[in-house]
């Protein structure tokens, strides 16, 4: 493993609520780095680190500098074109689980871990790309054949959280079903994928297939393109990819255009990754704007539940200028989420004294326009 350029450091963090493991997982104000230092998640035996009073957290951001996390190997860059199907449903991958942690607080509307995954190396990804992960047991539907394989956005740079090129993250909800009469939880039909990879443990192995996708792919040909970027709940995975990217590590794609976030969430506890979105934007504030929408705590300009279509309309006017310069717009999460979006953004269109069937086709056609909805 190619260790060599980085320092690894372990660091103590008390443990209480939920909530406040979430915030230290990824947030160290006290901590000083004079050199472009990281600390690397594989090195961690996180079954020893547990006990009742101390919780071995691996910091993978770099909150008290602005000095970038070296990267290796720099190969990585050198591929012209995505990497595509290196394995397939017949032929998987047996990839070995780094970590689960659980990224959200108590009064979050179900759970939602991050979980990092060692691949050794041995399959390569671009942000925005998604691994299909199969989960052990036998398929219901098809006896004594294996279960489907179900997609997730890896929620990593190609680097991995240890920035070495050997690991991705996924950001993954529990699903879970609550029978209407009972009120009580039905594991027989809770989500199958989901809740293996929740209730993983470091050391476990998981099938992996891909990675695949081409639709969400950063167009880094152009260093100050403005990238808009819309998602809902774990749909905010590639985003946080191409944000690390961006303003975190220190590769040859040096960014120098906006990079705006709309993520929409139930309230403060379920928002993902917000430590890391809101350090970006401290330290980078001419090119990161970050706009959150939380349903059960804030009101529309109509007093209703602000959802994050209700944010886009609150900047409407912008975002369509910016979209008329070439911005890029990129959509991920439930598909429940994208007719309300198109509903918006038609509304807005018309009254501008546009046609939005006429823009959206131009977008496309210009390959603006990003979704990738599950």
């Amino acid at each position: 493993m190619a260790h060599s350029a980085i320092s690894q450091v372990s660091v103590a963090v008390p443990l209480q609520t939920d909530s406040s493991f979430r915030r230290s997982t990824f947030k160290a104000t006290s901590l000083t780095f004079s050199d472009k230092s990281c600390i690397s998640m594989p090195s961690i035996d996180l079954k020893a680190a547990r006990s009742k009073s101390q919780y071995i957290v691996c910091m993978s951001v770099q909150h008290a500098s602005k000095a970038k996390v070296s990267v290796s190997p720099l190969s990585l860059e050198d591929a012209k074109e995505p990497p595509l199907n290196i394995y397939k449903p017949k032929e998987p991958y047996t990839a070995t689980i780094v970590s689960v942690d659980r990224i959200v607080g108590p009064k979050a509307p179900g759970e939602t871990c991050h979980i990092v995954i060692d691949h050794d190396g041995n399959l390569p990804y671009w942000e925005g790309q998604s691994y299909g992960v199969i989960p052990p047991g036998e398929n219901p539907k098809k006896p004594g054949s294996p279960h489907n394989v179900r997609l997730y956005s890896i929620a990593s740079t190609r680097y991995g959280d240890s920035f070495d090129g050997k690991t991705a993250s996924l950001c993954v909800r529990r699903a879970v079903y609550y029978d209407p009469e009972t009120g009580k939880e039905d594991p027989s039909k809770n989500g199958v994928c989901s809740n293996f990879l929740c209730n993983a443990k470091p050391g476990d192995k998981v099938k992996i297939t891909g990675p695949s996708g081409k639709i969400m792919l950063l167009p880094e040909n152009n260093p100050n393109a403005t990238h808009i970027m819309i998602g809902t709940g774990t749909g905010v995975a590639p985003f946080r990819g191409y944000l690390r990217r961006m303003f975190m590590e220190s590769v040859p794609m040096k960014f120098n255009g906006l990079a705006w976030l709309f993520l929409g969430v139930a309230n403060t506890d379920s928002l993902l990754y917000d430590d890391e979105f809101t350090k970006y934007l401290n330290d980078y504030p001419g090119n990161f704007r970050y706009d959150r929408a939380l349903s059960r705590e804030q009101k529309n300009n109509k007093g209703g539940k602000m959802y994050v279509q209700d944010k886009i309309e609150e900047y409407s006017d912008e975002i369509f200028k910016l979209l008329d310069e070439g911005a890029h717009i990129y959509f991920c999460g439930l598909k429940g989420m994208m007719p309300g979006i198109q509903d918006t953004l038609k509304r807005v269109a018309e009254e501008r004294g546009e046609s939005w069937e006429q823009k959206l086709s131009q977008l496309k056609k210009n390959k603006q326009w990003h979704v990738e909805v599950y």
